[in-house]
């Protein structure tokens, strides 16, 4: 099951982990101290760089399925990373807001070419399909532990090396993750698909070229201009799924069914990853004002690293899961991923009440306990990881494979459009400089807030029970349709023989 070329790709992946979420575990300090933004303003461009690069996932999917393969795509993106946190190291030593931005830009670029080239690669370093459904839940943990070092980490790197300190570190775990994409590079491209193991025509070369100098303009206007960014983000959304839409129509029937699946649960996954990217806007904020105290009563932990209780917490959700699933399935009870997503939702209704009650409990005082903020992400962790490793898998699972790259983008434009909508709707409980945070303040803004997310959480369980029903029944009907072709198939060729 385990060899040393899915090793060495989670490597990386915990290298992304660590610098990705470090840098971004800092920009909202970084944003609001050094280039003097406001909490509205920083909440958007925080929540934009968890979005858009996903939602270039769409390209970056194009690019890896018509150009350049997954392996060259997962390769160049690592080295994008590293040019991006290069950029940011040079905005933040000389407090410059343009090349900051291009900076992030660049890292947000990599990021949507990296998001639907690893999967697909590290898919085929596994014998089986059963094999990586088992392990990529236990990739997501790894991804994790990363995850985890960054953002707990990085607030206490920048007191004693700065913020240029914190994004050259990045920029080097970039540069190792693509030196070991390099070092494996013959047997990965081994088990790649054809366009992998083809030289990339200079044709493909100056597509790719202007396709990467587009996206990169694209997303520095939209940083630049977030409230017309986010109206690209919505177009680039919609062109996506009505692209896909298309393909449905010129599929057979069968394949159209599956990938109207795909669509089902593209809605659930936008919908959970709206309560998911609160985390980096509204919750983020929350601590900053409300949060004090060591967690555990022993562990020292900075307000804006609250967020790296998150992926402590998916560690050990990722064994966890895929221990219960796997024994639920030996015992014969198979739920559907949309069911497993239901679960999700009842998880994040627990997350979200909890956070309902601290606020608008709240004392004179205002604090608010680290080990609340444990709790409530505890619920979030795990329905975290049960969306985010299981949703790809069931898409790979149904998808047509001269299609998968794009595909597996789709997840990462539902969280591309879940993370604008979701810093959208924080930006109603920002504060304007100089503003005092109160104790009504604090019960009845926050407190409100996060009601209301509870309860439209509540009614997504019941839309995601639902959905599982209806997606039970088009791939049944997809599968009987593939067996009257198969019989029309048999019938023909007896037919053929006996005339």
């Amino acid at each position: 099951m385990w060899n040393r070329l899915n090793k060495s790709m989670m490597f990386c992946q915990m290298m992304f982990g660590l610098s990705f979420y470090g840098v971004m575990i800092i920009l909202t300090r970084f944003f609001l101290e050094k280039l003097n933004y406001s909490e509205a303003d920083t909440m958007m461009v925080v929540g934009a760089f968890s979005a858009i690069g996903p939602l270039f996932a769409v390209a970056g999917g194009f690019i890896a399925d018509k150009f350049l393969g997954s392996k060259r795509s997962l390769t160049l993106s690592y080295i994008s990373f590293a040019a991006g946190y290069g950029l940011l190291v040079i905005g933040a030593s000389a407090l410059s807001v343009p090349l900051s931005l291009s900076g992030i830009a660049l890292a947000s670029y990599a990021r949507g070419l990296m998001s639907p080239s690893y999967p697909s690669l590290y898919k085929r370093t596994f014998k089986s399909e059963e094999d990586f459904a088992n392990c990529y839940p236990l990739n997501y943990s790894v991804n994790n532990i990363g995850a985890l070092l960054g953002q707990y980490l990085y607030p206490i790197f920048i007191l004693v090396v700065g913020f240029s300190g914190g994004f050259i570190l990045s920029a080097i775990m970039a540069i190792l993750a693509a030196a070991v994409l390099v070092i494996f590079h013959k047997p990965l491209v081994e088990i790649g698909t054809d366009i992998d193991q083809a030289p990339v025509s200079t044709k493909n070369k100056a597509i790719f070229l202007a396709l990467s100098a587009a996206m990169i303009g694209m997303v520095f206007f939209m940083f630049s201009n977030m409230e017309a960014g986010k109206y690209v983000v919505y177009a680039i959304s919609a062109a996506a799924v009505l692209y896909f839409i298309s393909l449905m129509f010129k599929a057979s029937k069968a394949d159209a069914l599956r990938m109207g699946t795909i669509l089902i649960m593209g809605l659930l996954t936008t919908a959970f990853f709206v309560y998911y990217g609160q985390m980096m806007t509204s919750m983020t904020m929350v601590t900053i004002n409300t949060m004090r105290g060591d967690l555990l009563g022993f562990i020292p932990l900075a307000p804006e690293a609250s967020m790296a209780m998150n992926p402590l917490w998916c560690i050990v959700a990722g064994p966890v899961i895929a221990a219960i699933f796997n024994a639920l399935e030996k015992r014969g009870v198979n739920l559907s991923t949309a069911t497993k997503i239901a679960g999700s939702f009842v998880l994040t209704v627990a997350a979200f009440g909890v956070l309902t009650m601290a606020v608008k409990g709240v004392n004179a005082d205002m604090i608010i306990s680290p080990d609340v903020f444990l709790v409530i992400h505890g619920f979030l962790a795990f329905g975290e990881v049960i969306v985010g490793s299981l949703v790809v898998a069931f898409i790979l699972s149904v998808t047509p494979k001269h299609i998968e790259g794009f595909s597996v983008s789709l997840f990462s434009v539902a969280m591309a459009l879940s993370g604008i909508v979701g810093a959208v709707i924080s930006s109603v409980i920002a504060i304007e400089k100089g503003q005092e945070v109160t104790q009504q303040f604090v019960q009845t803004v926050y407190g409100d807030y996060f009601f209301m997310l509870t309860v439209a959480a509540a009614a997504m369980v019941v839309v995601a029970l639902g959905s599982s029903v209806i997606i039970r029944k088009m791939l049944n009907k997809a599968d009987e349709l593939n067996e009257a072709d198969e019989l029309d198939k048999a019938e023909g060729l007896v037919l053929a023989e006996a005339g």
